[in-house]
């Protein structure tokens, strides 16, 4: 496996992103990560719900290859010390060279920053690869939703993981 050099960088997304982030979200779409529809190369990235704040992008020889989206998990204070991850995509240009781990990684970061204590995330049970790199980055599975999803005729697990960012003992 060919590794990373460290001329990729992380970086927070602005306004002036949506459209390269678009191209890339529209690229990297799959059945195998997202129940949603296929998004539009030309739609917008960046509304009311998905501000631009909430992506941490990396960014190889001035290209876009890769985005975490990390949000609050809901908008309760009981549960403010709890991040989620809800979105991570990687040019197929560069996957299996540590992107994905350093945007994973970099997510956990900015949420202990931001004083969190827990950071979670769904995948899709088929999602091997994805589970994969979540298991490698410290992040367990908590729960699972059963045959949750009907996708192209097959039901599909809603597998739930998380990565404590601190351990129980330090409070």
């Amino acid at each position: 496996m060919t590794r990373m050099h460290d001329d990729l960088i992380i970086r927070p997304a602005g306004p002036e992103d949506e459209r390269e982030l678009a191209v890339l979200n529209h690229a990297a779409w799959s059945v195998l990560s997202d129940v949603s529809p296929e998004p539009s190369v030309e739609g917008p990235v960046f509304d009311e719900r998905r501000t631009s704040e909430q992506f941490l992008l990396a960014v190889l020889d001035g290209r876009l290859v890769g985005y975490v989206r990390q949000v609050p998990a809901t908008a309760l204070a009981v549960n403010a010390h709890v991040r989620q991850i809800q979105g991570l995509a990687v040019d197929g240009t560069v996957r299996g060279r540590g992107v994905g781990r350093r945007l994973v990684e970099a997510a956990c970061d900015e949420a202990r920053a931001r004083g969190a204590r827990k950071v979670s995330l769904r995948v899709l049970g088929w999602n091997t690869p994805a589970r994969r790199l979540y298991e490698s980055c410290g992040f367990v599975v908590e729960g699972l939703l059963a045959e949750e999803f009907l996708i192209d005729g097959s039901y599909v697990d809603d597998v739930w993981m998380a990565r404590r960012l601190v351990d129980r003992a330090d409070g």
